[in-house]
């Protein structure tokens, strides 16, 4: 009986995996054709609206996983050939009566039009462009129902379009998350004709959030579409909320 337990455990079906992440992700993260094991395995990484859905969107090629029990937790790396020149590693370890995620530093590089199959407002916008991410020293709590995050998540997405506008591409933008005790949101503009601003923090897990979206002048008519759908157009000004 303890041999056919940790046979059980050493050779555990990769589909157990999906079926926890589906279940953990409310079915807007899958994995979709697992092969392999829990412990080291492949998918294709789908991103979907949610069930329900007939949104969805899938990296190109595979992604690779391979994991690692811990002190107190599992060790990760996570390979997507398509994105992520050095492969990702997390840690998940119990920390008191919580969880803690740790993730070290590295860059990776994702195709924007994944995001449409996450549905909503992203299948309407229909980003193209490459977003890059570079985390910093991030680790993320849950204690308590509380969740707290320290170190810096840099996203800089370039050459930016939408199918809401003919102008290609639009601009380039970064997104700065910096933890702390209040974790905080800045949106700035790298170049381009749709300029976006703006800053947020969250209170408790929400993300309160404003900014503001312009078009420099010869573009407006281009841009008026895009600027309608993603906040409250007030003159040439359309007012970005969240929360």
């Amino acid at each position: 009986m303890l041999g056919w337990v940790l046979a059980l455990v050493v050779f555990a079906p990769a589909a157990w995996l999906a079926d926890t992440v589906a279940q953990a992700s409310q079915g807007h993260v899958l994995l979709a054709e697992p092969r392999g094991t829990v412990w080291s395995g492949s998918a294709r990484l789908v991103l979907s609206g949610g069930a329900g859905s007939r949104d969805a969107a899938a990296l190109p090629g595979r992604v690779e996983w391979t994991l690692r029990p811990v002190w107190l937790g599992l060790g990760a790396r996570i390979h997507a050939p398509c994105c992520t020149p050095t492969p990702l590693r997390l840690t998940v370890a119990a920390r008191g009566l919580g969880a803690g995620l740790l993730v070290a530093n590295g860059d990776s590089s994702w195709p924007a039009a994944v995001l449409t199959g996450l549905g909503t407002p992203w299948n309407t916008v229909q980003l193209e462009g490459n977003l890059q991410l570079r985390t910093e020293g991030l680790s993320v709590e849950w204690v308590e129902g509380r969740v707290r995050v320290e170190g810096r998540v840099r996203l800089e997405a370039h050459q930016v379009s939408s199918r809401l506008s003919t102008l290609r591409p639009m601009g380039s933008y970064r997104i700065t998350v910096q933890g702390g005790s209040t974790s905080t949101l800045q949106l700035e503009t790298l170049e381009g004709a749709l300029q976006l601003s703006g800053s947020g923090r969250w209170i408790g897990s929400r993300l309160r959030f404003e900014g503001v979206a312009t078009a420099e002048p010869e573009r407006e008519a281009a841009l008026s579409n895009l600027l309608n759908i993603i906040g409250r157009r007030n003159g040439a000004r359309s007012v970005i909320t969240v929360g």
